[in-house]
C-alpha cells in the first residue's frame, strides 16, 4: 500500500525561497563591497591592509583636532582665559622647546617595549593635558598643561615612527606619502571648522574647539588600540639609549633637514606679511595661497614620492627641492613693486614652484629618516629627526622675519640661497652617512 503524497506547505516554500534570496543578496553585497574596496585601493584612495587603514583613520582624527587647536589657540587664551598676548606667545614657545627633548628617550622606550602601547599612552596624555586647559585660568597652570601636552606630542611622534614602519610593509614609501596627504586634508577640514567658531567669537565656541581637540586624542587612542601589537626589534648587544647621537652622518642629515624645514613657514608666515606690506597683490591671495598649497600636497604627495625608495634617490629629491625653493622665493620676491596683476601672477607661480619643492623635500626627508635608522632603534632615531624639525619650526618665524620682511628682496634671495646650498650638499652627506654608519645592519 502506497503512502499518500505529502503536499508541501506553501508557507515553508516561501520561507526557504526568502532565506535563499537573503543569502544570495548578502553574498552579492559582500562581493560588491569587495570590488568597491579593491577599486579604491587601486586608485590609491585607501591603503591596502586593514592596519594601514586604521592608522590612517587615527592620523586623520588626530590631525583634525590638532589643526582646530592650532588655528584657535591664541584666540582662546586671550579672549577666554584672559592672558596677555605676550604671555601666550611665551608659554607656547617654552612648551614647544621643552617638548623637543622627549623624543629620543621615549623613542628608545618604544624600541624596547613596542611602539603601539607607547604611542597610545602618549595620545591619552595629550588628551588629558588639552582637556585641562578648559579648567585652568592662570599663566603658570596653562604653561604646565601646555608643557605636558608638548612633551607627549614629541614623544608620541617618536613612537609613531616605528609603528608606521612596521605597518607600512613593502610599500612603505607610498604609505608614508599617503599619511601626509591625509594629515593635510585633516588640516584643511580643521581650518574650515575653526573658521565657524572664530566667526561666532564666543566663549562656548572656543571651549568647543579646545574640547574637540582633547577628544580627538582620546578617539585616536581608541582607534590605535584596535591595531595588533608590534613586537620590539631585538637590540644589538652594543645598543644604548643615546646610540643615535653617535651616528654623525644621521646627525648631519638631521641638521640639514632642519634648515630646509624652515620652508614650511614661508607660505604660512612670511608670504602673508609680504603680500600685505610689500606688494599690490589682492589680499584674498593670503587665504588662497594656503588652500592651494594644501590641495597640491593632498593630490600630489603620493605621486611625488614614487621612486624615492632608497637613500640615493632621497638625496637627489632633496637636492631638487632646494632648487625649487630658491626659484619659488625669487618669484615671490620679484612681486614687490609690480602692478597688481603681475604681482599676482608672480606670487601664484612662486607658490606652485615652492609647493613642488615641498613635495620633493617631504618625500626625501621621510625616506632618509627611516632608511638610515637601524631597525632596532627606529624610535630614538625618529626622536632625533623630530627634534631637528621641531627646532626649525620654533626658529622659523624669527628667521623669516629677519630675512624676508626686514631685509626685503635681498633677504628672500639669501634665504633661498641657503636652501639651495643645503639641498646641493645633501646627496654628498647621505653617501657619507651610509659609509660611516655605526652598525652595518640594515632596517628590515
Amino acid at each position: 500500500m502506497t503512502e499518500p503524497t505529502k503536499e508541501k506547505d506553501p508557507n515553508s516554500v516561501h520561507v526557504l525561497q526568502n532565506q535563499r534570496t537573503s543569502r544570495l543578496s548578502k553574498r552579492d553585497a559582500v562581493d560588491d563591497d569587495g570590488r568597491e574596496r579593491s577599486r579604491l585601493i587601486r586608485r590609491g584612495l585607501i591603503p591596502e591592509t586593514r592596519p594601514q587603514q586604521i592608522l590612517a583613520l587615527a592620523t586623520f582624527v588626530n590631525m583634525l583636532g590638532s589643526g582646530v587647536f592650532m588655528v584657535s589657540a591664541a584666540l582662546y587664551f586671550t579672549r577666554v582665559v584672559g592672558l596677555p598676548l605676550t604671555q601666550v606667545g611665551l608659554g607656547m614657545g617654552l612648551a614647544a622647546g621643552i617638548g623637543l627633548f622627549a623624543g629620543v628617550p621615549v623613542g628608545h622606550l618604544a624600541d624596547r617595549r613596542g611602539p603601539r602601547g607607547v604611542y597610545l599612552s602618549m595620545l591619552v596624555v595629550q588628551g588629558v593635558a588639552m582637556a585641562a586647559l578648559v579648567l585652568v585660568q592662570s599663566f603658570w597652570l596653562v604653561l604646565v598643561a601646555l608643557c605636558i601636552g608638548e612633551l607627549a606630542r614629541s614623544a608620541g611622534g617618536a613612537a609613531r615612527g616605528p609603528l608606521v614602519r612596521g605597518i607600512g610593509g613593502a610599500h612603505l614609501t607610498s604609505y608614508r606619502a599617503y599619511l601626509r596627504s591625509v594629515a593635510n586634508l585633516a588640516g584643511s577640514c580643521a581650518a574650515v571648522a575653526a573658521g565657524f567658531a572664530v566667526q561666532l567669537d564666543t566663549r562656548p565656541a572656543y571651549l568647543t574647539l579646545v574640547l574637540a581637540n582633547a577628544l580627538s586624542f582620546v578617539a585616536s587612542a581608541a582607534i590605535i588600540a584596535t591595531l595588533p601589537p608590534l613586537p620590539p626589534v631585538p637590540a644589538l648587544p652594543t645598543a644604548n639609549r643615546w646610540e643615535v647621537l653617535k651616528d654623525r652622518g644621521y646627525v648631519a642629515i638631521t641638521v640639514l633637514d632642519g634648515i630646509l624645514s624652515i620652508h614650511h613657514q614661508v607660505l604660512l608666515f612670511a608670504l602673508p606679511l609680504w603680500i600685505i606690506g610689500y606688494t599690490t597683490a589682492p589680499r584674498w591671495l593670503v587665504g588662497a595661497a594656503a588652500l592651494t598649497n594644501t590641495a597640491l600636497v593632498v593630490l600630489l604627495q603620493v605621486k611625488a614620492s614614487r621612486g624615492v625608495d632608497d637613500s640615493a634617490a632621497a638625496g637627489k629629491a632633496i637636492r631638487r627641492s632646494g632648487v625649487a625653493f630658491f626659484i619659488g622665493m625669487a618669484l615671490i620676491a620679484a612681486a614687490a613693486g609690480l602692478p597688481s596683476w603681475l604681482a599676482l601672477t608672480g606670487i601664484v607661480a612662486g607658490i606652485f614652484v615652492h609647493t613642488i619643492g615641498e613635495l620633493w623635500h617631504t618625500a626625501g626627508s621621510l625616506e632618509l629618516r627611516f632608511n638610515l635608522a637601524p631597525a632596532h632603534a627606529q624610535g630614538q632615531y625618529m626622536g632625533l629627526f623630530g627634534f631637528g624639525a621641531g627646532l626649525a619650526n620654533m626658529v622659523a618665524p624669527t628667521v623669516l622675519a629677519l630675512f624676508c620682511i626686514t631685509w626685503g628682496v635681498p633677504g628672500w634671495l639669501v634665504l633661498g640661497g641657503v636652501f639651495i646650498l643645503a639641498g646641493l650638499v645633501m646627496p654628498y652627506v647621505v653617501r657619507w652617512a651610509e659609509r660611516t654608519r655605526p652598525n652595518v645592519e640594515q632596517p628590515a
